[in-house]
């Protein structure tokens, strides 16, 4: 029952409104997040780091059986969600069958791992029904997304039937997650530019892990969740993995979302 309550009280938050940002954050907008996303700085570099382990849990069903040389024969059909500047293809083995949804072309365009996609799409739904995929992954994206009920449930329409969703997060909500950022990208931001990144953070994770995670296991029925600290809320990252998707579900979020 009390499950029950958790799913109905975070379907009731979307879809979400992002909060507008600021005239001088929206200026330097673009340039922060692509500084963020290649570790620009050094407190962005320092999150890298240590963002690696986020990456490397998505990739580890395919570089495992790699290392094992099991599996052997044409690649895993792939899409990410919010591939943002492809750098989780930096962790992920050469695949000719990689697809990607990501709005902003202004993350990726000059990625110099841009020739490695095969087809780019501005919207989950703009993806043929009739597509399918082995993995559909994501990796600190989930938390961006303000239809993100809508966008997991088309998500469970592409995957195979033996087919896995594997998500990284950060661990948004919990206690050291916000102290890490605080102490970090947050204090040199606030010295580089003289204004306050939480507002930049606000607008950007409108969906915190609790909701995410929620969401996952309403729509699968098999969901493994690992966490990179000591348990939720003494984490940094999490990370999920899921099987057996729910159709029923699907179809009822995609009718009240779609």
């Amino acid at each position: 029952m009390g499950e029950a309550r958790d799913l109905a009280a975070v379907l009731a938050r979307f879809p979400k409104t992002r909060p507008a940002l600021p005239p001088k954050l929206q200026a330097i907008y673009i340039r922060q997040y692509q500084e963020n996303r290649a570790g620009a700085t050094p407190a962005a570099s320092a999150a890298q780091r240590l963002e690696r382990w986020l990456h490397r849990q998505v990739a580890a069903d395919v570089t495992t059986n790699l290392a094992a040389n099991v599996g052997a024969g044409p690649p895993r059909a792939t899409l990410e969600i919010g591939a943002g500047t492809l750098n989780q293809l930096a962790f992920e083995p050469p695949n000719d069958a990689y697809d990607i949804v990501e709005p902003f072309a202004e993350l990726y365009r000059d990625s110099p791992l841009r020739d490695r996609i095969r087809r780019v799409f501005a919207d989950i739904h703009q993806i043929p029904a009739d597509r399918a995929y082995d993995r559909i992954t994501s990796a600190a994206a989930l938390e961006h997304i303000c239809d993100l009920p809508r966008v997991l449930a088309r998500a469970t329409r592409l995957l195979k039937p033996d087919g896995c969703f594997r998500a990284a997060i950060p661990s948004e909500g919990g206690f050291l997650w916000k102290l890490g950022w605080m102490c970090t990208t947050g204090l040199e931001f606030r010295l580089r530019h003289g204004l306050d990144y939480g507002l930049m953070m606000a607008h950007e994770h409108v969906n915190d892990a609790f909701d995410i995670e929620t969401l996952v296991r309403a729509l699968f029925e098999e969901v493994e969740v690992r966490s990179f600290g000591l348990g939720r809320q003494l984490s940094l990252y999490r990370f999920l993995a899921a099987r057996r998707p729910r159709a029923d579900v699907a179809a009822a979020w995609e009718a009240r979302f779609g």
